[in-house]
Parts: structure tokens; C-alpha cells; sequence
């Protein structure tokens, strides 16, 4: 069983100490790493080296946000997941748009922090109801579009192959072994499909898939 190593950024002493006994009971998630603002946890995470980061917004010095956009872009193999009381929808889209893999309440279940660890290992990303609900209404909103009952959106076979993968929640290492094909040439792939379809990430293409009917 591989260990996760996880870190936790969050203020209240009380609340990260309960998530870490929360989740002792899980043989393969380690803590390395506790910090009571972003800007204690941005001057450790180099040497403790987490995989996962559960992070709070609303903290002192540097909050949730620049924190997750400075990972983000500094350590993009770190996947991190919201923490917090926060329900508001902006702040969800607005969070997964600036990098984060996963977004959750603090009144959440230690066995759905666990399972949003897991996948956001394995994955890339971790919806539940709550995330899915908000993200498919900000999509929508979004776009502004004459119909045109004779446009069409086209897609390769090996393009639709790959997109089919990624929505079965395949890593891009996993879609090149059942394609036969190197894992650049997956995330080339994933790459191009982002780029036409004009979303940032899996979950874009998953969302994108979903509302035109690109997979079955």
C-alpha cells in the first residue's frame, strides 16, 4: 500500500489536530506537515514534500487562495483540496479555476476526506454532489452561443478514446498503457482537446464530454 503524505494548513489548532486523528485510521495517509497559515505551509512544503495539501481559505498572512494559486504554479504535482466552512458558490469555481482538485466543507465525513485523497491521487480531481452541482451551473452560465442545429463538435477515434479514458477517471500513465501509446503523447492529447474546447482542465473535459455528447 502507498503512503500519501498529506499536509494540513489551517489555523484553528483544535480543527487540524481533529482531521489528523480523524484520519489515523488510514494505514496509508501520513501527515508531514501542519501550518496555521499559507505562508508558514508555502515555507515548508519544499522540504516536507507532500503529495496532498488539505487547505483552509480564511487564514492569517496568506490565505487559502494565493496559497493554492502559488502551489499551483510552483509545485503542480502537489494536489490540493479545500477545506473549509465556505459554501459560496464563487468561491468553489473560483477555487477549482485557480488549480484546487477538490473542494470540501469542514462538516464533512473523515471517510469522504479519505476517498477525496484517494482520488485526487489517482485521478487528478475529486467531485462530489456539492462541487458537481456548482460547476455544472458555472459551465452553463458561461457560455454564450447562437444554436446551430448543424454544427458539430469532432473529435478524432483516438481522441474520443482518450477522452472516454479521462472520464472513466484514468490517469494519463494508465490511458497510454490500455492505448499502447507514451503517456506525452496522452497529456499532448489532453493538451489539444483543453485547447479546443476552451477548458483548463480534466474536469473541463469531463463536463465538456458530458454536455455534448462526446462519449457515451
Amino acid at each position: 500500500m502507498d503512503i500519501i503524505k498529506v499536509a494540513i494548513a489551517d489555523d484553528h489548532k483544535i480543527f487540524r489536530k481533529g482531521v489528523i486523528l480523524s484520519l489515523r485510521q488510514y494505514a496509508n495517509i501520513k501527515f508531514v506537515l501542519e501550518a496555521e497559515n499559507g505562508q508558514e505551509l508555502i515555507d515548508n512544503i519544499a522540504e516536507a514534500a507532500p503529495d496532498v495539501v488539505l487547505m483552509d481559505l480564511k487564514m492569517p498572512i496568506k490565505d487559502g487562495i494565493e496559497s493554492t494559486k502559488y502551489l499551483n504554479k510552483n509545485f503542480p504535482t502537489i494536489k490540493v483540496i479545500i477545506l473549509t466552512m465556505y459554501e459560496d458558490e464563487r468561491f468553489v469555481g473560483h477555487l477549482m479555476d485557480s488549480g484546487a482538485n477538490g473542494y470540501l466543507l469542514k462538516n464533512t465525513e473523515p471517510a469522504e476526506i479519505k476517498r477525496a485523497i484517494g482520488d485526487v491521487m489517482r485521478t487528478g480531481f475529486y467531485l462530489n454532489n456539492f462541487v458537481n452541482r456548482i460547476l455544472i451551473k458555472k459551465n452553463y452560465a458561461k457560455q454564450k452561443f447562437n444554436p446551430n442545429l448543424n454544427s458539430e463538435v469532432v473529435v478524432s477515434d483516438r481522441e474520443r478514446e482518450v477522452l472516454t479514458l479521462v472520464c472513466m477517471e484514468y490517469t494519463a500513465q494508465e490511458i497510454a498503457q490500455k492505448m499502447d501509446i507514451s503517456a506525452r503523447t496522452v497529456e499532448a492529447i489532453k493538451d489539444r482537446l483543453m485547447e479546443r474546447f476552451g477548458v483548463k482542465n480534466s474536469v473541463g473535459l469531463v463536463f465538456y464530454a458530458m454536455k455534448n455528447s462526446l462519449i457515451e
